[in-house]
């Protein structure tokens, strides 16, 4: 049987962010996954993690899953320091050897010591900018780049380690012009080629 971390890195903020939208977004990937046949293990940052219980469920998933907004144009503080704490902690030869470097052979390459190959991660993620603000070179801000280039220096993390990236998936616009339920089907497609489940969205709107 397949098994999933399932990780929610929002950060509460009183009276601006409660972590409604993201919650419900972590709750379809494990209805998904579920139906799906996989065994779900799920992790709330904002409630604390116990380091070596977290390094024994990615050793043992073959997904991991990472929900949250977009904060200061990255990950929020307290998703950021999971991952420190975490993957540094997985450094020791379980997660990777070293950065793929030896003092006796300069052809091998930095970040090249990942030893999490077998494993996939997907990034889930909300943000207050609009769809049209990315992809288009016209667009002064982000100048064409994608939600990928934003969210690059997170792909070069999970890299090092050897993990693979399945499709992010992104909730835009949350603030002015959340389109929930358009949401909600795609990342049940995303989802649902992921774990063979039916793609079908939630029913019940939920706001951040």
């Amino acid at each position: 049987m397949s098994v999933a971390l399932l990780v929610n890195g929002h950060q509460p903020y009183d009276d601006i962010s409660s972590g409604r939208l993201n919650e419900t977004f972590f709750k379809q990937a494990a209805t998904h996954l579920e139906a799906g046949g996989y065994t779900v293990h799920r992790t709330h940052a904002a409630d604390g993690w116990d380091i070596e219980q977290e390094i024994e469920r990615i050793l043992a998933a073959d997904l991991l899953f990472y929900q949250f907004p977009v904060n200061s144009m990255g990950l929020p503080w307290l998703l950021k320091r999971y991952l420190d704490e975490v993957f540094t902690a997985g450094m020791n030869g379980r997660f990777s050897s070293g950065d793929g470097r030896t003092r006796k052979d300069a052809s091998l390459q930095y970040g090249s010591g990942g030893l999490l190959g077998e494993k996939r991660y997907m990034l889930s993620t909300t943000l207050n900018a609009p769809r049209m603000a990315f992809d288009d070179e016209t667009q002064t801000f982000f100048a064409g780049g994608s939600i990928d280039d934003l969210l690059h220096p997170v792909h070069l993390n999970f890299r090092f380690f050897g993990l693979t990236a399945l499709p992010t998936f992104a909730a835009y616009d949350v603030k002015k012009g959340l389109d929930f339920e358009a949401d909600t089907v795609r990342l049940a497609t995303l989802l649902a080629a992921i774990a063979g489940s039916p793609p079908t969205g939630l029913q019940e709107q939920e706001t951040s």
